[in-house]
């Protein structure tokens, strides 16, 4: 499928002439051959010697990664400005391609990644304004790579959690999770927040219960750089000392509440 659909990215080939070259490398059993011996149509046969040794050099893991998806980045890019008027926004997502990659250590753990949580969209240009405009996208921070959005809020941005607590087993695995809370913090254009909750209510107690753990703000963003965010809580607390409407009003009936926990 995938020999399929970067055939027809050359001019002058569609699924007919895509499906011929498949079956000739499966007839064969020799893709290299196969691809240096074939007649390519003439609009075409200008791009298909570079065509093919891009195969061979990817095929043969003579470049090394991520060099690899640099090539083929090269490559593709004339037939990108062919093929699409938003050639320069989709560019941008070759490079943020790019500087994903480059973060995983073999071309199989990338495809791998990339398959399992692939991206729902890439950027293009802005259209015209759509009257409904007031939604929400829910979106793991893998999936969020190479997308923008106006506001941003990135949730849990606690110890455990960013990091999580199932990778900090290794610096390696900790800087992992520090590049990803930057991918999440840089999906936003004008507005970001960082949802620190304040406690995290212990699991096995009934619906009622008031067993919890204090949250710990993320490792990565120590007091130092606080000073570098508004901090804002919820709900606002009113100052200023409390009068006996406010205690009346704050008064709780516990007999009441026990009697019907049990009764």
């Amino acid at each position: 499928m995938a020999g399929f659909r970067v055939l027809q990215l050359l001019p002058g080939i569609g699924p007919s002439t895509a499906r011929r070259v498949l079956d000739d490398i499966v007839v064969k059993q020799e893709a290299f051959s196969t691809l240096t011996s074939f007649k390519a149509p003439a609009a075409a046969a200008e791009h298909w010697t570079s065509f093919s040794d891009v195969v061979r050099q990817v095929a043969q893991a003579s470049s090394g990664w991520p060099s690899e998806i640099e090539l083929i980045c090269r490559w593709y890019e004339p037939h990108l400005e062919r093929k699409y008027e938003d050639a320069q926004s989709r560019q941008a997502d070759l490079i943020q391609l790019l500087q994903i990659a480059m973060s995983y250590p073999s071309r199989e753990r990338f495809l791998t990644e990339l398959t399992l949580d692939p991206p729902e969209a890439t950027s293009a240009q802005a259209g015209p304004p759509l009257l409904d405009e007031e939604y929400l996208i829910l979106s793991t921070i893998h999936s969020a790579k190479g997308q923008e959005w106006t506001s941003v809020f990135v949730l849990n941005t606690v110890d455990g959690c960013i990091p999580s607590d199932m990778a900090t087993g290794s610096s390696a695995e900790i800087e992992e999770e520090r590049r990803l809370l930057y991918v999440a913090m840089t999906r936003a254009k004008d507005q970001l927040h960082l949802i620190v909750p304040q406690r995290f209510y212990t699991h096995g107690q009934r619906s009622t219960g008031d067993r919890h753990v204090y949250a710990s703000r993320t490792r990565f963003i120590p007091d130092l750089l606080t000073c570098h965010f508004g901090v804002a809580r919820w709900p606002v607390l009113a100052h200023g000392p409390s009068t006996a409407d406010d205690r009346s009003k704050s008064s709780v009936d516990i007999r009441s509440r026990m009697r019907a926990m049990w009764g």
